[in-house]
């Protein structure tokens, strides 16, 4: 099962994650948001991902909280005798997904980079149709679900 993955984070050159969302091709949904240090983030981050944060509180959870629950997560959305593909569109977003498991990935947990079979057009279409704002985590997750296309050869 494909499970898309998109996070924030405070800056290029030394990445921390401020956001993580999971999004199941099945539909279940996870999000959780990190404390941050303001003054390590990026110019983009502090205008654009900063005000999108906070608009749920119990998404907020320290790094130990996220530990747990994401692994919570991954075993409750796991199918019986089925792997989990995490998807990403960027390296990053997988090292920081590896992180927030303490590099500690599930055996039946799966990394796959997707970047090029991800549509831009229906991205931009999911973001216009749905009036979600983009660079928030979740809002990119479902994104990518939905504009994910599989290449037939």
């Amino acid at each position: 099962m494909n499970i898309f993955i998109d996070t924030e984070f405070t800056n290029l050159h030394d990445p921390r994650l401020v956001s993580l969302a999971l999004v199941a091709e099945t539909g279940e949904e996870f999000y959780a948001e990190l404390p941050y240090d303001i003054r390590k983030c990026s110019e983009f981050v502090r205008e654009v991902v900063v005000p999108l944060l906070g608009q749920d509180p119990v998404s907020r959870m320290d790094i130990d909280e996220l530990l747990r629950r994401l692994n919570d997560w991954l075993r409750l959305v796991k199918p019986r005798n089925e792997d989990l593909v995490i998807c990403y569109d960027s390296e990053v977003d997988w090292n920081l997904f590896t992180q927030a498991l303490n590099a500690q990935i599930p055996p039946w947990c799966w990394p796959r980079l997707v970047d090029d079979r991800i549509s831009e057009l229906l991205r931009y279409e999911f973001h216009q149709k749905n009036r979600l704002p983009e660079h928030h985590a979740l809002n990119d997750a479902r994104a990518n679900c939905y504009a994910f296309r599989e290449r037939v050869s």
